[in-house]
């Protein structure tokens, strides 16, 4: 029996959702959301993701989205019993990809035949960036593409190409002063006890990382269970449903403790927009680096099942990072 056809071979999370019909928009914000993250519907109202802590995590996330805007959602974990096989769902989400991926590589056909025409100086600085946006989107796709569509293999081919006909050399600059800090604010937070849920990743690990390198150093984070955490007095508790410091709006956790702490650094700020794009995968911000730095951490929460080591692991990546932007002057 091959692996597509045997039973309960998959383990999914279904999403099951009701929208309010006013305002438009809403519903609009929540179809692109389901995009983003990468869910394929299933039936009427219901999408699926293939189940793993971080799919689960973008599900909650949505789930307290859509409730918050006045609708109804509920996440299950269900293996496929009759009806859709899991061979079938996977099909689903590889036609989406290649979907995807083959708008890609149109796109960059038609950049490289522009430059066939016209090798100019200016087309070629015009080239560059389409390139660059283009990178940028076949890094959103690919981290949503779970079980390896084919369009991809084109479309990064067609993408490297491009990228060594418009390559070239970006002078470093010196690295900027030490960014100012609001010190009311900072004290606010020093001396406390962060608590945050278990199987760490981008954001929780960025958060982990601000905290003790610009925060407070001698600080203790645990990690707790998601879901029936009492807090205790003192304790802070970071993107954690209810949390003191989660979620807000459209904004990270990471980019809501930056402001909590008042520190004012466009570094930091850089920083917050890559682990914005990673956690809640809009594409908001589309900093080239993400890709990169998507795949480091993927590689830390893959081969690492300690928290602590996860962050410290991750500390790592976020001081480069950090000290890179710094030297760019973002």
């Amino acid at each position: 029996m091959s692996d597509d056809d045997a039973p309960f071979d998959q383990l999914w999370l279904l999403l099951i959702h009701q929208l309010p019909t006013k305002p438009a928009y809403f519903r609009v914000k929540i179809w692109r959301r389901l995009q983003g993250i990468g869910a394929v519907a299933v039936k009427s109202s219901v999408y699926a993701l293939p189940a793993s802590a971080e799919t689960q995590e973008d599900f909650q996330w949505l789930v307290k989205e859509i409730v918050a805007g006045g609708g109804e959602a509920m996440v299950c974990e269900a293996r496929l019993v009759d009806g859709l096989t899991d061979a079938q769902v996977r099909a689903l989400f590889d036609a989406a990809r290649d979907t995807d991926y083959g708008a890609i590589a149109d796109e960059a056909r038609a950049i490289a035949a522009a430059l066939d025409g016209d090798g100019g100086a200016e087309k070629q600085a015009e080239a560059r960036t389409q390139t660059s946006r283009l990178r940028r989107k076949l890094t959103d796709i690919v981290a949503i593409d779970f079980f390896g569509a084919t369009g991809r293999v084109i479309a990064e081919g067609l993408i490297c190409a491009l990228e060594a006909r418009t390559a070239e050399d970006k002078p470093m600059a010196s690295p900027s002063a030490q960014p100012p800090v609001e010190m009311d604010a900072l004290a606010a937070l020093k001396g406390r006890v962060w608590v945050t849920r278990r199987d760490v990743h981008v954001d929780r690990i960025a958060c982990g990382w601000l905290i003790r390198r610009f925060i407070d150093p001698d600080a203790e984070i645990r990690f707790v269970p998601g879901k029936g955490y009492e807090p205790k007095a003192g304790e802070l508790r970071f993107d954690m449903f209810e949390g003191e410091i989660t979620h807000e709006g459209d904004r990270c956790s990471f980019e809501v403790l930056l402001g909590r702490a008042g520190i004012a650094d466009p570094s930091l700020q850089a920083v917050g927009e890559i682990v914005h794009d990673i956690d809640l995968k809009d594409g908001k911000f589309g900093r080239e680096e993400t890709g990169g730095i998507s795949s480091l951490i993927a590689g830390i929460t893959l081969s690492e099942p300690d928290d602590a080591q996860r962050l410290a692991k991750g500390a790592g990546v976020f001081d480069t990072l950090h000290q890179y932007f710094r030297a760019r002057r973002p």
